[in-house]
């Protein structure tokens, strides 16, 4: 495979508040997906398999769990001796540095690395979004097209466009207006937050930018409807799958797609595989007992109980007569006998007790962030354990590292939360 002169700089030190307690402990781009994977494992992948082996991540917030998936970028073919992975944190110097502002921002403290790279262009990815693209098809598009800037779009459904940076091109598919999440859209092409840009174009818009005392720094508000008028800016279309998980109902219903006869996210497919780093754990193991229609279940998984249409991933322990549906359950989680599960997302190493019932009652909007939960799913935070016979309605929010104490009733009700920064008592 041959190499391309591309740097590719990744977007990942988002906060990712819409994930809520999904991303309390860890950035967005680290969320676990799939039974095997990270989120970010998928914008990696894509560099690798596109030829491209220079790779900057920009991370800031919760930047841990990101750094010991990622580090030294083995998993993807990126320890090397020139080029690899990079990861870049803000950090404070003689110069004037800061928190990245934006994404723009990101990009201007890193100018430095960028011009000791010293690519023909630059590729800027978010970490968030979930899709496999072969990148040499955008880059060969930008050449042809001798482009400033190339922006990689997609159709979306007309009653979701107000939700996207939406584009408007004429005939030369060159980009002639931008608006950034429009009330009334008057397209329904999508910016994927892609960008391939000329580097000395990238590095006199970013420097542009920073000179102004009112600006988000962001590429989507302030640079890209700028370059729009003053440079060739075209638009890549993208035609295959790609997905925003940046919400939880999005974040489950990617997950159970994957779980189709025929997924439109194939996992499966030997020319474009999906690296990630993979821990030493033994097969999966079935009890005597245990049933499993149309799932994933990911390796050291012991299953006693019953599975339907779920995503499992490593580690997990599934009692006797337990049962789990629709669900998603991460790393290292106990389920105990006779607990049943329904629409329900577990975050790592949670424990749920003997005769727990998870996603019961009638459906009620979460009383407390209402845009978090909307579609019966509830979520429980990392290292949480929750008491035996607890029942937990749809809808429901419980934070990370609730000890059976933090319980004072052993009935939550659908659209009730349990945060840990959020004052409502459970009775």
């Amino acid at each position: 495979m041959y190499r391309i002169p591309v740097l590719a700089m990744v977007l990942a030190g988002g906060e990712g508040k819409r994930l809520d307690v999904l991303s309390e402990k860890r950035a967005k781009p680290a969320v676990p997906f799939g039974g095997k994977y990270r989120i970010i494992d998928f914008c990696l992948s894509n560099c690798v398999n596109s030829g491209i082996y220079s790779v900057g991540v920009l991370t800031q917030y919760n930047p841990r769990s990101l750094h010991d998936h990622i580090r030294t970028g083995k998993a993807w073919d990126l320890d090397r001796m020139n080029g690899g992975i990079f990861l870049l944190q803000p950090y404070i110097s003689d110069e004037v540095t800061r928190w990245y502002r934006g994404t723009a921002d990101a990009i201007y403290q890193n100018l430095r690395f960028v011009h000791d790279m010293n690519p023909q262009m630059v590729l800027i990815l978010s970490g968030d979004h979930v899709y496999k693209m072969d990148y040499r098809r955008l880059v060969d598009f930008h050449i042809q097209h001798e482009a400033d800037l190339t922006v990689s779009v997609i159709r979306v459904p007309w009653e979701e466009a107000h939700r996207f940076g939406i584009l408007e091109t004429d005939e030369q598919n060159r980009i002639i207006s931008f608006e950034e999440k429009p009330d009334q859209p008057k397209s329904d092409l999508a910016s994927m937050g892609i960008y391939l840009f000329k580097r000395e174009v990238l590095e006199e818009e970013v420097k542009k930018e920073a000179l102004k005392k009112e600006t988000t720094f962001d590429f989507g508000k302030d640079i890209l409807p700028r370059v729009i008028a003053e440079r060739k800016v075209f638009a890549f279309l993208f035609k295959d799958y790609w997905k925003d998980v940046g919400t939880i109902d999005a974040y489950w219903e990617a997950n159970m797609e994957l779980l189709e006869g025929f997924p439109p996210l194939n996992l499966f497919d030997p020319n474009w595989p999906i690296y990630t780093p993979t821990d030493d754990r033994p097969p999966v193991k079935m009890g005597r007992e245990a049933q499993v229609e149309k799932s994933i279940l990911g390796s050291g998984a012991i299953i006693n109980g019953k599975v339907q249409n779920s995503i499992i991933f490593g580690g997990v322990y599934l009692s006797e007569e337990a049962v789990v549906r629709d669900s998603i359950i991460m790393n290292d989680c106990f389920i105990g006998k006779n607990a049943i599960l329904e629409r329900v997302i577990l975050d790592k190493i949670v424990r749920i007790e003997d005769n727990c019932r998870v996603g019961f009652d009638d459906l009620a909007t979460d009383h407390f962030s209402p845009d978090v939960l909307k579609k019966g799913l509830t979520v429980i935070g990392k290292n949480s354990h929750l008491p035996a016979n607890t029942v937990v309605g749809r809808n429901c929010r419980i934070g990370t590292d609730f000890r059976p104490q933090d319980f004072l009733s052993n009935y939550i009700s659908s659209g009730k939360s349990l945060i840990k920064n959020e004052k409502e008592a459970l009775t």
